[in-house]
């Protein structure tokens, strides 16, 4: 039975003190007996100043934070998944990649978020990924992972079934959500979704989160989740600090909840 660490940070402004934090937690997690380890979305920089922002993000081949992690997961002998940086793309335009690490520190898969996260909530906050974010186009698995293959996904992906339907299709053993939420929709969504999305790929769902008040002026709402596919919460790190968390993921519930509810060999196209 696999153990994995869940890292829920409370990420500023400067790369170097996150890249940190990840390492010391890439660390206490092998010591901790974890052979994978997940951090939040925007590890490596939480800063809505676009402006203050711009020269620290850069290339993947560039980024210190990437290179940290990559050196941490193969000094420690275990698998991450790097929830997401802001990288700059060959291109010239910004992508919030993810990224999943082998444990000789290779990078076994990347995945660009889909889904920009451009709202207005009540509270008065506004958000507008989309005017320095392009999105990804395409579904992300990782195979051979310590919990099998591993669908990626990144925080307001969590909103949109048609993508856990086409890793449900995929058969994925887990899928890691990897994410930022604002507090007021965490209160509201946070737990009922990502259980929801458990139990219709019937899959786990591993969701380390940021959490608290930024340097930047945000907060987060935290409470990273890992989830069984029946929909039962088998750790929740709470909404109040930041800290490493480990989970025991009995990857046999897959198939006995697979076996009672056999949801996605069910499944039938409706026609519209």
């Amino acid at each position: 039975m696999p153990r994995i660490a869940v890292l829920q940070m409370t990420s500023g402004i400067e790369t170097d003190a996150n890249a940190q934090v990840i390492d010391d937690a890439t660390k206490r997690a092998a010591e901790g007996g974890a052979s994978m380890i997940f951090t939040p979305e925007m590890s490596g920089l939480l800063d809505r100043d676009r402006k203050r922002a711009a020269d620290k993000i850069v290339l993947e081949n560039s980024s210190t934070v990437l290179a940290t992690a990559r050196n941490a997961a193969a000094k420690a002998g275990v698998w991450m998944c790097l929830g997401s940086l802001a990288i700059l793309r060959e291109d010239g335009k910004l992508a919030n990649r993810s990224f999943a690490i082998t444990p000789d520190g290779s990078i076994a898969a990347r995945y660009d978020k889909i889904h920009m996260f451009d709202v207005e909530l009540a509270t008065g906050e506004t958000w507008r990924e989309s005017s320095a974010y392009t999105p990804g186009d395409h579904v992300t698995v990782v195979e051979d992972t310590p919990l099998g293959r591993l669908g990626l996904t990144i925080c307001y992906d969590l909103r949109f079934p048609a993508l856990f339907e086409a890793l449900g299709r995929a058969q994925c053993d887990a899928i890691a959500i990897p994410a930022a939420f604002t507090v007021p929709t965490g209160l509201a969504h946070w737990h009922v979704l990502q259980r929801a999305r458990a139990i219709e790929a019937s899959a786990f769902v591993i969701a380390a989160a940021q959490v608290g008040k930024h340097e930047d002026g945000r907060e987060t709402y935290g409470h990273s989740l890992a989830v069984d596919p029946w929909g039962d919460i088998v750790l929740d790190m709470g909404g109040e600090i930041a800290g490493l968390g480990f989970a025991e993921i009995d990857l046999a519930r897959i198939a006995e909840v697979r076996s009672q509810l056999p949801s996605l060999a069910n499944k039938r196209t409706i026609a519209t």
